[in-house]
């Protein structure tokens, strides 16, 4: 059983400002199989954890381990990582001109597994996966990404995640920018992947509308940088109608009054 485990993670990033603490001792395991949904307000830290774990060079960590099966991710490069079963699908997927989606996603799978896969199984399987996630097939030709409408390239991450099939995926916002029907699909593609592969999710985002479609074993509200409260999808209900409002307001000060002496008998 795979096994994702962050312990006592500290993440700073250079500003103009000087260094910024983003992460200030993030604890979470994520095993095969199981949904965790991360929640939270702007400027929790909550992508700054999705691209830590990816390697994006702009995070440094300062102390704290990332292991998956219990090897060192933070030894390893952005490559090795996803080689190792980590996939991230990003909140703000990146076009690149001149790959097209066939030869990219096939490069991708061909390093993945050690080895190209057969055209025609692989041809019919992307051809499948993409009716499933109800893309045109012709999008197989286009270059990753360029020109597609936001809901295309979150279906594209997804149709990745269904193609590439690693033991640990980061959803970075996938529901950002979906109308309700590409949220159904995309959300079907997921479960399609945790249920044919056993798939390990982290889920981050703001709203529970995709946790209607993706139902969470585990919530985990991060505040400041750290996970303030943790729970099960009922956690997820009682921020929407309460908000994040209690975690980040500052309570009042108790204010002292003069309490009249009791009388002498």
């Amino acid at each position: 059983m795979s096994v994702l485990e962050i312990r006592d993670l500290h993440v700073t990033v250079e500003t103009e400002q000087g260094t910024k603490p983003i992460l200030n001792g993030v604890d979470l395991t994520i095993r095969e199989g199981e949904i965790h949904a991360i929640m939270g307000p702007n400027g929790s830290g909550k992508s700054t954890l999705a691209y830590t774990i990816a390697g994006h060079p702009k995070y440094k960590v300062t102390s704290g381990t990332i292991t998956l099966d219990g090897e060192d991710v933070l030894a390893m490069t952005v490559d090795a990582r996803a080689r190792a079963g980590l996939f991230l699908a990003m909140q703000y997927p990146v076009e690149i001109p001149g790959v097209t989606n066939q030869n990219f996603l096939r490069t991708a799978k061909t390093a993945i597994e050690g080895e190209a896969p057969a055209i025609r199984g692989w041809v019919k399987e992307v051809r499948e996966t993409m009716t499933k996630l109800r893309m045109d097939t012709s999008f197989a030709e286009r270059n990753v990404n360029e020109g597609f409408s936001g809901g295309e390239k979150k279906r594209n991450e997804i149709l990745q995640l269904e193609l590439l099939k690693p033991k640990i995926a980061v959803l970075d916002e996938t529901d950002s920018g979906l109308d309700v029907d590409a949220l159904k699909v995309v959300s079907e593609g997921v479960n399609r992947a945790k249920e044919n592969t056993g798939l390990g999710i982290m889920l981050i985002t703001h709203y529970t509308r995709i946790l209607r479609y993706i139902k969470p074993d585990f919530v985990h509200v991060f505040v400041a940088g750290r996970v303030a409260e943790e729970g099960g999808p009922e956690l997820a209900d009682r921020l929407e109608d309460e908000g994040y409002d209690r975690y980040t307001e500052t309570p009042e000060p108790a204010v002292e009054t003069d309490v009249p002496a009791p009388a002498e008998a």
